[in-house]
């Protein structure tokens, strides 16, 4: 029998100041069409959160890979975001014969491979990765907001708004802020900067 098993790979976290980059692969079964599935931006949350536990349960395979922040301001964001997603290929449990990758560039893997934009609102099995990835990361951030209250992160995720922007200012970095950021490394140099002039 010829594997014609397809996993759907995608990212969240490019964006915020704060927390890690998450990437999840996932091969769907093709026997099975899973209900609503859509691009997780589309989606609301209790959406997100209903679909969930479903695409873990009817689907064939599915994995987690992650960039750290110390390796997103070591790398920059898009190698980080392409090490996410080699991370998640290299967990599955079974091996597909392509990968389809939301984006418009591929991370290196031992497989065919495509990168298909917006492919989280085209391809059903990467809104699935899209999906888990998401639920997760932001299950995360809600965890960190227990660790640094002051910060806001169960609402905001680690974007920079307003709330975390001022969040920032008023009480400084975490070791979970991106320092290769704007504004989180222009706060840092100022910080230097009024250290020297006090010297």
């Amino acid at each position: 029998m010829v594997n014609t098993l397809v996993a759907g790979v995608d990212e969240v976290g490019c964006g915020p100041l704060a927390g890690p980059v998450v990437a999840v692969a996932v091969i769907l079964d093709p026997q099975i069409k899973i209900r609503g599935i859509n691009d997780s931006k589309i989606l609301s949350q209790k959406q997100r959160e209903a679909l969930f536990p479903i695409i873990q349960k009817q689907c064939l395979a599915w994995a987690v890979g992650r960039a750290e922040v110390c390796e997103i301001d070591a790398i920059n964001i898009l190698q980080a975001r392409l090490l996410a997603m080699q991370r998640a290929v290299a967990g599955l449990t079974l091996e597909p014969s392509k990968v389809l990758v939301d984006g418009n560039c591929c991370p290196l893997l031992p497989y065919p491979a495509e990168a298909i934009i917006k492919g989280d609102r085209k391809i059903p099995v990467i809104s699935a990765a899209s999906i888990l990835a998401k639920v997760i990361r932001d299950d995360e951030m809600v965890a960190y907001d227990h660790i640094y209250p002051l910060y806001g992160f169960a609402k905001h995720k680690g974007y920079g708004t307003h709330e975390h922007l001022d969040a920032i200012t008023k009480y400084g970095i975490t070791k979970i802020h991106r320092c290769s950021f704007q504004p989180i490394k222009n706060l840092l140099l100022t910080s230097r900067c009024n250290q020297s002039s006090a010297q």
